[in-house]
C-alpha cells in the first residue's frame, strides 16, 4: 500500500534552515508529482510546494516562495524540502503526498522558536 515516511523536523531558531525528507513506497514514484503540505496547530492543512515527476517544474505557496526549495530523487523514491530563513509562522507538522493520493503519513514536526 501507499506509504510516506517524513523526517528531518526539529526545533530551530528564526532565520535557521532545515531539510525535510520523505521516503515514499507502494506506487510508481517517478510517474507522479509530489507535494509538501503543512498543518499548524488549530489550522487547516495547507499546500506548501509541488514538484512534477521530472523534477523540472516546481510550484510554491506565496508564503514560502524564495525561502523553500523542493527537490526529488526518483531513483531513491524520495522528495525533499529545503527550508531556509525559517519564521515562527512556519511552525507546523509537514507532510508529503503524491498527486491524486488520499493517504497521509505521520508527518514531521517543525518548530521555529527562539
Amino acid at each position: 500500500q501507499v506509504q510516506y515516511l517524513e523526517s528531518g523536523g526539529a526545533l530551530v531558531q528564526p532565520g535557521g534552515s532545515l531539510r525535510l525528507s520523505c521516503a515514499a513506497s507502494g506506487f510508481i514514484f517517478g510517474a507522479f508529482a509530489m507535494k509538501w503540505y503543512r498543518q499548524a496547530p488549530g489550522a487547516e492543512r495547507e499546500f506548501v510546494a509541488r514538484i512534477d515527476p521530472t523534477g523540472r517544474r516546481k510550484n510554491y505557496a506565496d508564503s514560502v516562495q524564495g525561502r523553500f526549495i523542493i527537490s526529488r530523487d526518483n531513483a531513491a523514491r524520495m522528495v525533499f524540502l529545503q527550508m531556509n530563513n525559517l519564521k515562527p509562522e512556519d511552525t507546523a507538522v509537514y507532510y508529503c503526498q503524491a498527486d491524486k493520493s488520499t493517504t497521509w503519513g505521520q508527518g514531521t514536526q517543525v518548530t521555529v522558536d527562539s
